[in-house]
């Protein structure tokens, strides 16, 4: 009998990690991890998951006998400041980062890898979902919580693997745009607007990865790109695979959508070239999640991966991920709804999406600037108007880790929101954030949750209040 390898991961709640942890056991590997700070919805996942991790970072939690040691991005995990990770390289072991074991796994499969600015869980959720409808054992990677099956991440016995790409920096010590490791065969691209401006501070400095992405696709390859994505034809003008467009409604793509009828449930056909191939279905909000859904269907149907039936079966199925304009179940008339806002362009599509589907009601905004994007002080213009379609607005004190010289206070973000709007609150934790809520919340309202971390905790008990509020008899 094979004694099982040790790989110990070091920062192993991010998204990618926990994924990879589940992948590697799959694979028979004894997985052991640690981490600080985190938080739900990773954080129960893993444990659901019985991947054991300990609660801060000591050279201890590593096992004498490991056999690979992953090491995360997190700005904590440096080896002046982090014990760990130090005696990490000191051990004589392999230290890889999490991309560079994607790298590993990918070198014999068929990878799809989605990338762009925004839609990356979500796309990379509905395909994999639909392959999965379709009985297929696919592997993937997907940066989200999915509510259509169990994991996040899975090795299949199928060629396909569908990877959700980022451009983030693949380690403390390594530059390298983490998507450039994922040997692509396939890249389904939706745009490329100007992001996480604390690692590229320029327009310039973001697309460039991008390029180099898309520029890896061989001529026997395929490119799926958003016809009207922001600097989409800059990126891709040497790219020598195969091209194939979509869009929302624009006639110019190769598929778009047409005859849209948004509501509880938003309808739409599909159309490849002029020609109607289908009616498909969604429970999902946003003109953005049709648009994710054409490209998606485009790169099925292009690959001849599902059929047309099986698309329209499971589209209507597709339950989305969390934290993507995730309705949070309840009894009340006040509807709430969790968003991923690391970006303006982000939070401005979830008001977007609610207006398009609720336009008689009135949104209260809980919002967190989480990402260094929003607390950078060149960002300070994002809020001028981004809150004109919110009845009133509170804003989570920013986070800590990572913060300087340039690190907006919650006082300057507050009063910069308030020149344009009359209804702002600041709170410091989730019992401030209720006690605000309970005084200014009516029913029929809409509450929006938006971060891209948790809120300080307040997430899980909105629901609950409001319910207790304004309970549906």
């Amino acid at each position: 009998m094979e004694i099982p390898k040790k790989v110990h991961f070091i920062g192993i709640c991010g998204k990618g990690m926990a994924g990879l942890a589940i992948i590697l056991r799959e694979k028979g590997f004894v997985v052991s991890g640690s981490d600080e700070g985190f938080y739900d919805p990773l954080y129960s996942y893993l444990v659901e998951q019985k991947i054991n991790f300990i609660d801060g970072y000591k050279k201890e939690n590593i096992p004498n006998d490991v056999s690979l040691i992953i090491i995360g991005k997190h700005a904590k995990l440096v080896t002046q400041t982090n014990e760990e990770v130090a005696a990490a390289y000191e051990m004589g072991v392999p230290v890889k980062s999490f991309p560079e074991v994607i790298d590993d796994l990918t070198k014999e499969t068929d990878n799809t890898v989605v990338a762009g600015s925004f839609g990356k869980s979500s796309c990379t959720a509905f395909l994999v979902w639909v392959l999965l409808y379709a009985k297929k054992d696919p592997s993937y990677f997907v940066g989200a919580l999915p509510y259509n099956f169990k994991n996040t991440a899975h090795q299949g016995k199928d060629k396909e693997f569908i990877l959700e790409g980022d451009e983030y920096p693949s380690s403390n010590t390594d530059a390298t745009s983490k998507f450039l490791y994922y040997n692509p065969k396939t890249v389904l691209l939706t745009s490329c607007e100007h992001d996480h401006i604390n690692v590229f501070p320029t327009p310039a400095d973001y697309l460039q990865p991008f390029e180099k992405l898309t520029n890896l696709l061989k001529d026997d390859d395929l490119l799926i790109k958003n016809l009207n994505g922001a600097n989409i034809e800059e990126v891709t003008k040497n790219v020598i695979a195969k091209q194939v467009t979509y869009s929302l409604s624009d006639e110019k793509a190769n598929y778009y959508a047409g005859d849209i009828s948004y509501g509880e449930k938003t309808a739409f056909d599909l159309y490849n070239n002029g020609n109607k191939l289908c009616t498909l279905e969604t429970n999902q909000l946003g003109s953005y999640m049709v648009e994710n859904i054409v490209g998606c269907s485009a790169l099925l149907l292009e690959k001849k991966l599902v059929s047309i039936e099986q698309l329209q079966k499971a589209c209507e199925l597709f339950l989305g991920v969390a934290g993507r304009m995730d309705k949070k179940e309840n009894t009340s008339s006040v509807l709430v709804y969790e968003a991923f806002g690391s970006s303006q362009s982000k939070l401005a599509s979830s008001f977007e999406a609610l207006k398009l589907h609720f336009p008689n009601k009135k949104i209260i905004a809980l919002f967190e600037p989480h990402t260094f994007s929003w607390r950078n002080k060149n960002a300070l213009s994002w809020y001028t108007h981004t809150f004109d379609d919110a009845k009133h607005v509170l804003v989570f004190e920013p986070p800590s880790h990572g913060a300087n010289n340039d690190q907006l206070s919650l006082d300057e973000i507050v009063s910069k929101i308030r020149e344009n709007h009359s209804s702002v609150f600041p709170f410091h934790n989730s019992n401030e954030g209720l006690e605000i809520l309970k005084t200014i919340v009516e029913k029929d309202d809409i509450i929006l949750l938006v971060t891209s971390g948790d809120l300080g905790g307040i997430i899980p008990q909105v629901p609950k209040m409001v319910e207790e509020l304004f309970r549906n008899l």
